[in-house]
């Protein structure tokens, strides 16, 4: 006698059955495989192999693009691989470099979309640290100079901070530290030039307060000597009135410093993707 589940069973095979019947005789051309394909028990281990292999030839083409720096046709197989086969095996490398595609472009907050995107779905993903480095990189070359949008250098610091956290001993540790100081020193140089600003619209009190925060919180800094130059002739009264040029600080990033041993010094190299 047949239990409860085997008559529940029987009774959806031959619904299916009877649903398969009515669609050959209403659509007459249709076939048994088209008709068929869409049931659970169809092996369609076939179809699998062919978009797997589509998948891996269009990375292919997109890796051959990508290493000679046609970034663009790069990034047009690693979107298709994403929109066609975004379940394959090579989804997941297309993510990535479609992100180092828009980097190398210079599509930055693009590129930190993607990157981001990217962390949040393969948390352990064992590119991570380079992720995290990649994002910090992206705020960093959108910054231009202290007298403009320095949100950039901001982000920058929190996103290299963050990787030093979650990978303190990751190879792009070094290259993280570095950045940070160099994007802390522009900080430092647009609170400089603001004081500079005040000089030359004759807000000296203002000047004084913005160069004596300088050099509290940054008494290491590079620019630390001028503004205490600088903060000298404001408090006895001898404020610059021409010549304020060679008072402006660099308006640029500063380069980078490497603090290294004799034993790793010349050996720098720009960071490469894994």
């Amino acid at each position: 006698m047949a239990t409860t589940q085997q008559t529940s069973l029987i009774r959806r095979i031959a619904g299916i059955l009877i649903l398969a019947t009515l669609s050959l005789t209403i659509t007459g051309c249709s076939t048994v495989k088209d008709t068929f394909d869409f049931l659970p028990f169809v092996d369609n281990g076939e179809e699998a192999a062919v978009n797997q292999n589509a998948a891996a030839d269009l990375l292919a083409q997109g890796m051959e693009a990508y290493n000679t720096g046609n970034y663009y046709d790069a990034l047009q197989a690693f979107n298709q691989i994403l929109d066609q086969y975004p379940f394959s095996a090579q989804a997941v490398v297309a993510e990535l470099r479609a992100a180092d595609c828009h980097y190398y472009r210079g599509e930055y907050i693009e590129a930190k979309t993607l990157y981001q995107e990217f962390e949040d779905r393969h948390p352990t993903n064992k590119n991570m640290a380079y992720v995290m480095f990649q994002v910090g990189m992206c705020d960093f070359k959108r910054t231009d100079r202290v007298d403009r949008d320095i949100s950039g250098a901001e982000d920058a610091i929190n996103d290299f901070s963050k990787l030093l956290r979650s990978f303190p001993n990751s190879p792009y540790t070094r290259e993280a530290k570095a950045h940070i100081v160099a994007a802390k020193e522009f900080l430092v140089n647009h609170e400089y030039f603001v004081a500079v600003f005040y000089v030359r619209t004759e807000k000296y009190k203002q000047a004084e307060h913005r160069l004596k925060y300088l050099l509290k919180m940054y008494p290491d800094s590079a620019i630390a000597p001028k503004a205490k130059s600088l903060l000298a002739r404001l408090e006895a009264g001898n404020p610059p009135k021409w010549g304020l040029r060679r008072w402006m600080p660099d308006l640029h990033m500063p380069a980078l410093k490497f603090w290294e041993s004799d034993r790793d010094k010349g050996r720098h190299t720009k960071t490469k993707a894994p």
